[in-house]
């Protein structure tokens, strides 16, 4: 059998109506072990592959067949990898970015949609999807009033299938909650996992930032706010088990930044934290180049870093390694260890975006609080 690249060159030689043909019977981006083939059919002066690959060039030139409209890329992708991308198409002095017309998988996040190819062996997790047999939670929008920011603070917050007030629950915070819910299928998650007895019925409290940047950047104010505000609300709202074990904080990128600072500020009082792509940038000599944002990132993961301290019992992260930051994760799962944390982490063919954050949850959350199927005593 020819190879893709060979029936393809051969449609374009054959003209407009065999590559249409080929088109409507052939899935593309096409996927072979690690090969995969993007074409895009439309006219322009250039056309690129804009990705989240961190290692590649981040602009990879299709090439154009034979003065046809068929523009071709090929690359390689490991086994079992998510990649996001775009296709940027330039005309005169236009330039745009645009979904692959010839691809249906998209991934959603706050600032629109990208493409996705899934290489060879990836499959969306079934347990992300919404099971018909799962009994569902319930999503309650709560607000409260901060001292410390001075303003109304609006959450969501989970309770599980069956909510009894007679009964006691674990409490875990998600920071940038609105975003898991839409982005991450979180309650797909919770309800199924529970329902699956993966996960012990809990309340998951969301939480939103209108100034994330800065309040999830190792901000003292923000740790004060879960620790000495949100915390007793919540607690004075459900039942909830009163205890460090029984209480978690989550969060991705600059949100897992919040959630380590919180706990490493005020020791003792949340026993689990999952942390996903934290951006946890540090310095060992000299100054950082992630711009003004992260100075005071890098200022607490510089002092954590030096003394880092038993803050919590154990700890899940994870990152991709298609992002940027995978070295500074490598570099910290085994300081977390040294300092007595039990650390589960994970690395995944993905880059920094919610799918991966997403694929990552079951084993997190299973891991930080195991239902009762994994409780087997040897």
């Amino acid at each position: 059998m020819n190879s893709i690249l060979q029936q393809i060159e051969h449609a374009v030689r054959q003209g407009p109506r065999a590559v249409e043909r080929l088109i409507a019977v052939t899935d593309f981006p096409h996927v072979n072990g690690r090969t995969v083939t993007f074409l895009y059919n439309g006219e322009g002066q250039e056309v690129a592959l804009q990705h989240g690959i961190h290692g590649l060039p981040g602009h990879l030139e299709f090439r154009r067949l034979q003065g046809s409209s068929v523009w071709i890329l090929q690359i390689d992708v490991p086994p079992s990898s998510r990649m996001e991308y775009k296709i940027a198409v330039a005309n005169m002095s236009h330039l745009a970015l645009i979904r692959d017309p010839l691809n249906h998988n998209a991934a959603r996040d706050p600032f629109g949609a990208n493409s996705v190819v899934y290489g060879d062996g990836y499959l969306p997790p079934d347990w992300s999807i919404m099971d018909a047999d799962a009994r569902r939670g319930t999503l309650e929008t709560r607000t409260m009033s901060s001292s410390v920011f001075e303003a109304e603070r609006e959450l969501r917050v989970y309770l599980p299938a069956r909510f009894r007030k007679s009964r006691r629950y674990p409490l875990l915070i998600v920071h940038d909650g609105f975003d898991y819910l839409q982005f991450a299928n979180l309650q797909a998650v919770l309800d199924n996992l529970i329902h699956r007895l993966e996960l012990p019925p809990m309340v998951v409290a969301m939480v939103q930032s209108l100034d994330r940047m800065h309040e999830y950047a190792a901000d003292d104010r923000h740790a004060e706010f879960l620790v000495h505000e949100l915390l007793p609300q919540l607690e004075d709202w459900y039942p909830l088990v009163k205890h460090a074990a029984a209480r978690g904080l989550c969060g991705a990128s600059f949100g897992a930044v919040a959630s380590l600072h919180c706990a490493w500020r005020h020791p003792g009082v949340f026993g689990r934290l999952l942390l996903q792509s934290g951006s946890f940038v540090f310095t060992e000599i000299g100054e950082h180049e992630r711009g003004p944002m992260f100075d005071p990132v890098v200022k607490f993961l510089n002092a954590f870093r030096r003394a880092p301290g038993r803050f919590c019992e154990q700890a899940f992260v994870s990152c991709g390694v298609y992002e940027s930051l995978i070295y500074y994760h490598r570099a910290m799962v085994p300081l977390l260890q040294e300092s007595g944390v039990q650390v589960r982490a994970r690395e995944a063919n993905d880059g920094h975006n919610w799918e991966n954050w997403r694929d990552r949850l079951r084993e997190g959350l299973s891991y930080l609080f195991p239902g009762p199927i994994w409780m087997v005593y040897e």
